[in-house]
């Protein structure tokens, strides 16, 4: 599945927010933080197509399913897709597939063969921006669910002259 954003240039990104719904909402600073962005990717484990509802207050969404969501997140959205922002490929995944040692690698041998700027993941928490052989990974983390981390975190991708990440942190 391909989906194109050619004038998308600021674009946030979000995983493992495992909205349970109820009183519970997204994090005030991740909210702020997400204003003025072109487009929002959110990389699985939303756990309810619910989680998205507030997101698209902000900005269009392109999501991924997951390997903790119910199965209607799972009905209605693929497990991988590549996104086109402006003149950059991005592929988005959840990050549980694949093969490897790791969520990284697991999350690129999920797209073997495809040529690709970017691959955006969520799955292991942890916040991750670096180039491997010429393609970003980019991991927000998560705003929601910290685990091991010091503190929740969201993304914010750059297509300019060149596609870069930033990782912000929060308590």
């Amino acid at each position: 599945m391909e989906d194109s954003w050619p004038q998308a240039r600021r674009v946030g990104v979000v995983s493992d927010t495992h909205w349970r719904g109820g009183g519970r909402a997204y994090p005030e600073v991740l909210l702020r933080g997400l204003q003025g962005v072109d487009l929002i990717l959110h990389a699985g484990d939303l756990v309810t197509l619910a989680a998205l509802e507030p997101l698209w207050l902000i900005a269009p969404v392109v999501a991924v399913a997951g390997n903790v969501d119910e199965m209607a997140v799972r009905a209605a959205l693929p497990d991988r897709r590549v996104v086109q922002i402006g003149p950059y490929r991005v592929g988005l995944t959840h990050g549980h597939r694949g093969v490897g040692r790791n969520t990284p690698e697991r999350a690129l041998t999920t797209f073997e063969f495809v040529p690709l700027d970017a691959v955006v993941f969520g799955h292991s928490h942890e916040p991750l921006c670096e180039e491997r052989d010429g393609v970003l990974l980019f991991n927000p983390g998560s705003p929601t669910d910290r685990r091991f981390q010091p503190e929740f975190s969201f993304g914010i991708l750059h297509a300019a002259e060149r596609l870069w990440g930033e990782i912000r942190r929060f308590r």
